[in-house]
């Protein structure tokens, strides 16, 4: 009898520990698990990478190592990464805003599905292209103030995992808002928008070029004609939809989306076209 009653109570145990698990298992889904787009975003070993290989193509701005960061579609940290030697390699500062630049892209850019839901025109800006228009006067003038950034995530410990695989970043939402050059949204095949990238380190105008080569050697500009932006309006230029647009004159922008030159500023036109 007795035995009988404690199989009962370990069944009975196991079924709560069951359904605990389940009910956990379940938040963590409706929650965390808005990161789900991570899995099929680049790892880290390939943002490291290519990051790398993106630097190295650039010659404009001060040479310097970069930061790069990409957050999925909902603006979950996926990685982190860093194209020096050593963490010190590049400026520290740069890592929470490559991912400010990423989150940025991400809030603020659209895809095919703004058709399809009727609630807009696709279009995809990057962080350069918000510049001008969060000037004292623009449009989006006090943008930059509207989403802080989610401080516990960027400075969590321990530091000497930053901008490693464990980075304290990666799994959380970090926010921001940033309006230089630098941030872009991600678009898989299909033009579908699957998150956005941040890089940071050089020069906002080196930057931009930076995370414009890193994007296409992720595979992750299928933007075609598709999905337009500032340049595709203003600079009649469809290929590079999203381009950093220098057009500032005497302090004002011709469209808008200007951003200012910077030191040993690169030609924009020069920049892979986006693909399909």
């Amino acid at each position: 009898m007795l035995k009988h009653k404690n199989r009962i109570a370990f069944l009975a145990l196991a079924s709560a520990f069951g359904m605990a698990s389940a009910f956990a298992q379940q938040n963590n889904n409706n929650d965390a698990g808005t990161d789900q787009g991570c899995f099929s975003l680049p790892s880290y070993q390939t943002l490291k990478a290519q990051l790398a290989a993106a630097v190295l193509a650039e010659t404009s701005g001060l040479n310097n190592h970069m930061w790069a960061t990409i957050v999925d579609r909902n603006g979950i940290v996926c990685a982190v990464a860093y194209s020096g030697s050593s963490v010190g390699s590049q400026w520290l500062g740069s890592r929470v805003i490559s991912a400010q630049k990423a989150n940025t892209a991400n809030d603020f850019s659209l895809d095919g599905s703004a058709v399809s839901n009727g609630s807009g025109l696709p279009l995809s800006l990057s962080t350069a292209n918000l510049f001008s228009a969060v000037q004292p006067g623009g449009s989006l003038f006090g943008l930059q103030e509207s989403n802080p950034v989610n401080t516990a995530a960027a400075y969590a410990p321990p530091a000497g995992a930053y901008g490693t695989q464990n980075d304290p970043m990666v799994g959380a939402r970090i926010g921001g808002i940033n309006v230089f050059g630098g941030g872009l949204a991600l678009y898989a095949g299909g033009n579908t928008m699957v998150g956005g990238i941040g890089v940071s380190g050089d020069t906002s105008c080196a930057d931009h070029f930076i995370a414009w080569r890193l994007r296409n050697l992720l595979n992750l500009d299928h933007l075609g004609t598709v999905i337009p932006g500032p340049a595709s309006f203003f600079n009649s230029d469809p290929t590079h939809p999203d381009n950093i647009i220098f057009d500032i004159t005497a302090g004002n922008s011709v469209s808008g989306f200007g951003h200012p030159k910077c030191l040993n500023t690169g030609d924009p036109s020069k920049l892979p076209a986006v693909q399909k």
